[in-house]
């Protein structure tokens, strides 16, 4: 791999758990806020919020972890980040609530551990010298 590279992927893998992590402060705060003062209703249950979320999230996966799974060859990264975005997407299939926190947040730590797997396995392989 091209010596530049290698860094854009950490970036992005990095990008990846921080966007997990406002996703799940944005549904426990939602769940909070709304169900306790009825407050931001509008905004933390607009459907477009999440979706543009999801987009997001897979864009990334899919650069970062299909990028790392390719290199590296190994397919936990993948298979882990690939059901948290399923998790993901099943929370915008059912009403906005407890329900959808709950599917989202596991969604998001699976992918936020999909990208920790995926910069550890660049680690290894670099110190190993296999990540050209």
């Amino acid at each position: 791999m091209l010596p530049f590279l290698t860094p854009i992927r950490q970036q992005l893998d990095r990008a990846g758990i921080a966007i997990s992590a406002l996703c799940a402060v944005h549904c426990v705060l939602g769940v909070v806020l709304v169900s306790a003062m009825g407050l931001g209703a509008e905004a933390f249950l607009d459907p477009a919020i999440h979706r543009f979320g999801l987009l997001i999230a897979t864009l990334v996966a899919a650069v970062a972890i299909g990028w790392g799974a390719i290199r590296h060859r190994m397919a936990a990264p993948f298979v882990v980040a690939m059901t948290g975005l399923s998790f993901m997407g099943g929370a915008l299939a059912v009403p906005h609530g407890i329900e959808e926190a709950v599917l989202t947040i596991i969604g998001v730590a699976l992918v936020a551990i999909g990208h920790v797997l995926n910069l550890r396995h660049l680690r290894t392989s670099c110190t190993h010298g296999t990540e050209h």
